[in-house]
């Protein structure tokens, strides 16, 4: 490996003999302090828990005496399910992560005040202590507030009638129930010895969240209410750190940290703090009708990358995994079901190529840079050009940890070295050589010549997501109820039950009073829905002076939000949808009296702003109906009967246990339109893979699988115009700069996690609120069917072979220092054929590869060769592995496409093929 650098760097202009043996000794040195660092971590994995504590200084925090630069990855355990979190800590380990981050939601432990529930996708403790049987440290951000996108900002309901109570100020109320439940989560957590120094991984703590941009808002109130908080998390003697995120007034024993697309330039309020990153949005979060927001992964290793460059010393993605709104758990306003995030680890748990994978280099770099990192003070900072720069960290330290005189010892170094050019890329002197760096990207140089890794050199495969149908397991028990199979597409079932839901109040719970009270007052979010009707008193004449001078009456009401349904004589004539708008809607009524019915719906409680207690839902300020003969009916002063939630809701249609008489078949002819429950039984596909409903056939409404809320559905359409077809990584990311999908329903596939699943028989219950085809719903599992890699000369060795090298020996490989191309299908798939390969100067991206000019003919026949069967394989980028250079003077370009297919999948259509 070592040679094969010295070669390089002779053949670029030569470097003398000392200076050759100083790269050896440094690089040697770095990377022998990594390979001992991290590999006495894992061989003693069951000691590595032993209590420690942890401090901080200006430049990192301090775990058991040592600084420490550390990745942190965001993964809330709701989002998943219990069977799920190992693999995604186990992946987020094998990803580079040191940390697995989360908020604490308390509305989820704690529905019922006092009544509290740390149970199934609630068990905190069974997380923390997964990430500690992985050798992983853990943040735990209580909060309590946690926007996240989640349902209030993770608030109870309940606590919106303390009496008295104003959230998030200084409030006696609020503050007594906040300190009960912060309390209470770290009593949990000291009782269960997961703090660091009773050898748990608890490292770090978050109290408030993102208070700094709404503080003003609460005036002084806000500021004593800082103090307090701060205060009142110390006082509960944790012994870790706690952090404010978003709070440049922290108290000077809270760390301020810094949630952005970009950190590099945040400093914390005292020069004692060091510098910390709670959140890197690698994505953006999406809402009903819009379209969905990506991150390129250049943009995001080049902010990581220059974080750590600036002085930062703990990243956090967020999110590392986004993960799914089980239920009725996601925000407001109109937060969809599905929290993706354009994460490294998507939703239904497969890794986000490429992303996940140039991450992973990115971290195995950082970790090379360790050493000299957590050594320096702060870095030494050298201007390159107009837009380019260096910072160098360099130390003098020994192996064994004991700082030295340069004299006596080599000394550590590692540079970054950044082009903050968004269009051009830059040839720049650095040390005596040369380096070309491409727009927007960092050089990262743990030894501080030679370059191991760059943010916008992608070299990890990229992976294409399909949700197709597989060969499903039979059911011999319900025959009738196998999925059927028209046109090529796989249906979810062809027998299909029905019952209608009434569009009146049908409950005694109904009360009738003066007015129209506030949504959440009544529902106390039990559910989405609320009923008022009233009946309206039409007269001969009314009807005569409308037809006379062809108007109608029109039904005004000054705010609504999030959707309203209005309905007269049980009929729906009109629907509104937003936050806070003013409806018009015209009216039909016949002579006598006539019922006006309205349904408000939540879509996701507002979970972020100031006052979000006051925000409330449903109906605010007058409500009237203008038209009549003589004059407008202030229906604000009526008497309006309330009905919280839907009949099938309160009787548990969605139950297995439900034995609901009024279930009737349903023909595809016969077909309702709002307000219909459903519901089938399903066979699973076979296999481990991650299985979706397809319901882009529905309209709105939610949907159950075995008792389970899978969550909300919507087909609701994004806007035609503003995705680009190519997204250009260079310059600041925004959430509307790589947005996709338009034009098309937000969301359609809904994942169902395998564990809700049997084999066979399974049943799914549909509350449809507008109209939609059940017969067209499908199955689908999710994977990675196709995979591509491009890989050149120019491009740099796998990072990771600088670690797993083995250095201590007398010679290193020099095959170690080249490039090589990796493929791999997910867990359980082989790759089943090689659909494109071209060694020379291939045109094109994945999915859209075609040959050059330069063409090695042995292109096919060697990468099916090596990789064909298997489930991974790498193969080196060098002319001699393709029988010759096939065009000399030209650099040469890998790229390979690849599809993926599952053993099982496999095996069973051979069953099935020879069976019939």
């Amino acid at each position: 490996m070592l040679k094969k650098m010295l070669r390089s760097s002779s053949s670029r202009g030569g470097l003398g003999n000392n200076m050759k043996e100083m790269i050896v000794a440094m690089i040697f040195l770095c990377v022998c302090l990594v390979t001992i660092e991290y590999g006495v971590r894992v061989t003693e994995a069951e000691e590595y828990f032993k209590p420690f504590n942890v401090t901080y200084d200006h430049r990192a925090l301090i775990l058991d005496g040592k600084r420490r630069m550390l990745i942190s990855a965001g993964i809330h355990y709701p989002r998943a399910t219990p069977e799920m979190w190992p693999d995604l800590i186990a992946k987020s380990k094998e990803g580079g992560a040191d940390v697995i981050e989360t908020y604490v939601f308390w509305n989820g432990h704690e529905p019922v005040r006092g009544q509290y529930n740390f149970e199934g996708r609630y068990d905190l403790v069974k997380f923390v202590k997964l990430a500690a049987a992985h050798g992983l440290y853990f943040f735990l951000r209580i909060g309590p507030y946690a926007c996240a996108e989640w349902n209030f900002g993770g608030f109870p309901v309940w606590l919106r009638d303390i009496p008295g109570i104003e959230f998030r100020t200084n409030n006696e109320p609020f503050k007594e129930e906040m300190k009960r439940f912060v309390s209470k989560l770290v009593n949990m957590m000291r009782e269960e010895m997961l703090f660091s120094w009773q050898g748990g991984p608890i490292i770090l703590l978050q109290i408030e969240n993102e208070y700094g941009n709404i503080e003003s808002s609460y005036g002084k109130g806000g500021k004593e209410y800082v103090k307090w908080a701060a205060k009142m998390a110390l006082s509960l003697g944790a012994g870790v750190p706690w952090v404010m995120c978003r709070q440049q007034d922290a108290p000077y024993d809270i760390i301020d940290t810094c949630n952005a697309y970009y950190c590099d330039g945040f400093k914390p309020n005292s020069p004692n703090k060091p510098t910390i990153w709670t959140e890197n949005w690698d994505g953006w979060y999406t809402q009903w009708g819009e379209k969905l927001p990506h991150r390129p992964v250049e943009d995001l290793a080049f902010a990581v990358a220059r974080f750590f460059q600036r002085g930062g010393s703990f990243q956090n993605y967020y999110m590392y995994f986004g993960g799914t709104n089980f239920g009725r758990t996601a925000g407001g306003p109109l937060q969809i079901t599905s929290y993706d995030y354009d994460a490294p680890i998507d939703e239904y748990g497969l890794l986000h190529e490429p992303k996940w994978g140039h991450l992973k280099d990115l971290h195995t770099a950082l970790k090379l840079c360790e050493p000299a990192l957590v050594s320096a003070n702060s870095p030494t900072y050298i201007k390159l050009g107009p837009k380019q720069e260096a910072h160098i960290y360099q130390a003098n330290v020994h192996p064994d940890g004991l700082n030295l005189s340069f004299f006596e010892s080599p000394s550590i170094c590692s540079a970054f070295l950044a082009n903050i050019d968004e269009k051009r890329e830059a040839t720049v002197t650095f040390r005596g050589r040369r380096y070309t760096i491409p727009p927007w990207s960092v050089s990262v140089l743990p030894d501080c010549t030679n370059t191991v890794f760059n943010t916008a050199k992608v070299g990890a495969q990229t992976s294409v997501k399909l949700v197709e149908f597989d060969l499903p397991t039979v059911s011999n028990i319900f025959p009738a109820q196998q999925s059927s199979h028209r046109n090529g597409i796989y249906y979810l079932s062809k027998s299909w039950m029905t019952t209608k839901e009434p569009l009146d109040i049908w409950s005694k719970s109904s009360f009738t009073v003066e007015g129209i009270w506030e949504h959440l007052n009544v529902t106390k979010d039990q559910s989405d829905y609320l009923w008022y009707s009233t009946r309206i008193s039409v007269s001969d004449s009314d009807i005569l002076f409308w037809e006379e001078n062809d108007v109608r009456p029109k039904l005004t009401i000054d705010g609504v939000r999030d959707i309203l349904r209005v309905f007269v004589n049980g009929q729906l004539i009109g629907n509104a949808v937003g936050q806070w708008i003013k409806v018009v809607q015209s009216l039909q009524f016949l002579p006598g009296y006539n019922d006006l019915t309205l349904l408000t719906q939540t879509v996701g409680l507002q979970n972020y702003g100031a006052f979000i207690e006051k925000d409330g839902a449903g109906i605010r300020g007058t409500i009237k109906i203008t038209g009549f003969k003589n004059g407008d009916i202030d229906l604000s002063k009526s008497l309006w009967t309330h009905q919280v939630g839907l009949q099938g809701e309160f009787l548990k249609f969605y139950s297995e246990e439900n034995e609901n008489s009024e279930w009737v078949e349903l023909t595809p002819e016969g077909i309702p339109s709002t307000f219909t429950w459903y519901k089938a039984y399903f066979d699973v596909p076979g296999g481990l893979d991650p299985v979706a409903l397809d319901l882009k056939s529905m309209g709105k409404g939610q949907a159950w699988v075995n008792g389970h809320h899978i969550g909300r559905y919507w087909t609701r359409v994004s806007p035609k115009s503003g995705c680009k077809q190519v997204c250009d990584y260079r310059g600041a990311y925004d959430s509307d700069k790589c947005t996709t999908n338009c034009g098309k329903p937000t969301q359609t596939l809904y994942h169902v996690p395998r564990s809700w699943l049997r084999a066979s028989n399974n049943l799914l219950v549909i509350l449809e609120e507008t109209g939609g085809n059940p017969f067209e719903i499908s199955v689908k599992v999710h994977l990675s069917r196709i995979i591509c890699a491009q890989v050149s000369e120019s491009n740099y060795p796998p990072v990771q072979k600088l670690v797993n090298a083995d250095l201590i020996g007398e010679e290193v490989s020099a095959n170690n220092m080249i490039p090589e191309l990796q493929l791999y299908c997910q867990e359980g798939h082989t790759i089943s054929s090689i659909t494109f390969a071209s060694f020379g100067n291939p045109r094109g991206s994945c999915q859209n590869f075609s040959r050059g000019n330069c063409h090695a003919p042995s292109s096919m026949s060697i990468v099916s060769k090596e990789c064909q069967g298997k489930n991974r394989c790498s193969i080196k980028i060098l002319d001699t592995v393709f029988g010759g250079d096939p065009c000399p003077g030209v650099e040469k370009t890998l790229s390979v496409e690849a599809r993926c297919t599952s053993l099982l999948s496999a095996t069973l259509f051979q069953e099935a093929v020879s069976s019939s």
